[in-house]
């Protein structure tokens, strides 16, 4: 009997491509952390991918931290578009969308509140039916705030 992974990767043609858009600001702390993640599911499904960080000059140098990821995952899977200052969440997403390469595009938040071991679940519910649009909601079914510190649960409100 195949496994969950093994049925997983035989639903993705070899052609798709995921870009994995991840905006920045002060994020210095964080971003190993989420790409280490990233990586690791991606891997682990076979799924062809990219990780496109786009950096909004953030003063705690994420750039340099990005820039380091980059050395150690390779070019062809961490991507950095970086813009010289702070633009904002939604424009940031239209920036990486403008450079990826995948036919497919993921968004994520670098502050972990979007935790990559759920992509392959995304990318199985897209596929199931085809659909255009994937979301998720912490307000539903599994999702929550569990163990979040005071500071992302207010965002919340």
């Amino acid at each position: 009997m195949a496994s969950a992974g093994e049925i997983e990767k035989s639903n993705v043609k070899s052609t798709d491509k995921y870009s994995i858009l991840l905006p920045t600001y002060n994020e210095r702390e964080n971003l190993p952390i989420i790409i280490w993640l990233i990586v690791k599911h991606m891997d682990e499904t076979g799924y062809d991918y990219e990780v496109i960080i786009i950096d909004d000059g953030s003063p705690d140098g994420t750039q340099d931290a990005a820039k380091q990821l980059q050395k150690i995952y390779g070019e062809s899977k961490i991507i950095l578009k970086p813009r010289e200052k702070k633009l904002g969440l939604g424009t940031a997403y239209v920036h990486g969308i403008k450079h990826a390469t995948g036919n497919f595009i993921l968004i994520m938040d670098a502050d972990l509140s979007h935790h990559p071991k759920f992509i392959p679940q995304f990318i199985a519910k897209q596929k199931s039916e085809d659909f255009d649009v994937v979301s998720g909601t912490r307000y539903v079914g599994t999702g929550g705030v569990h163990g979040w510190d005071f500071k992302h649960q207010v965002h919340l409100i």
